[in-house]
């Protein structure tokens, strides 16, 4: 049995039409994040900019959206239910939308605009008085969240990574819609 994939706007999808938007969307999702995840440690180990604390958070997100993203194409192409691809959907958007929150908060601290993790930025205490241990803490390079390392054209990897993450908020947002036209 074969299904039309032509359908004109506005008519239900098919089964076979809702599968191939939900792997779509999925599949764009998982490259986009392998995409992210690549460049990021090639900036780290090539290019030698460590990562700080909210930029290693801000992986999170792209390190869940490649399993998952997989997982909606695997049960898209095995005919899974339409609800079940659209929840999957949703748990890819909302994943992307609370990683442009994030992205946005370190390019606010990054601007100064506020005041970011105690332990990632403000002021650092001078700790060179106080002995052996401290000594040994000294070797260690903290990152600091409010100093960028990179811009181009104005925005920093936290400040692209907010664009990213929305516009693939906006991809399943799409590919919801498209599901709920079924």
């Amino acid at each position: 049995m074969t299904a039309d994939l032509s359908a004109p706007p506005g008519i239900a999808a098919e089964p076979a039409d809702a599968a191939r938007i939900a792997a779509g969307v999925a599949l764009t999702v998982a490259a986009v994040a392998v995409a992210a995840l690549g460049l990021a440690w090639f900036s780290q180990l090539v290019l030698e900019m460590a990562p700080c604390k909210l930029c290693l958070e801000q992986r999170y997100a792209y390190y869940l959206d490649v399993p998952i993203g997989l997982l909606i194409a695997l049960a898209a192409w095995r005919r899974a239910p339409v609800w079940l691809l659209g929840a999957g959907l949703a748990v890819l958007g909302l994943m992307a939308l609370g990683n442009a929150g994030l992205a946005a908060y370190h390019a606010g601290v990054e601007w100064q605009l506020w005041a970011g993790p105690s332990d990632c930025s403000g002021p650092l205490l001078d700790l060179s008085k106080a002995g052996g241990l401290l000594a040994q803490l000294d070797k260690v390079k903290v990152v600091r969240c409010d100093e960028v390392q990179w811009r181009f054209l104005g925005l920093s990897f936290a400040g692209y990574n907010v664009l990213m993450s929305l516009a693939l908020a906006a991809l399943c947002g799409w590919g919801l819609a498209r599901l709920r036209q079924r």
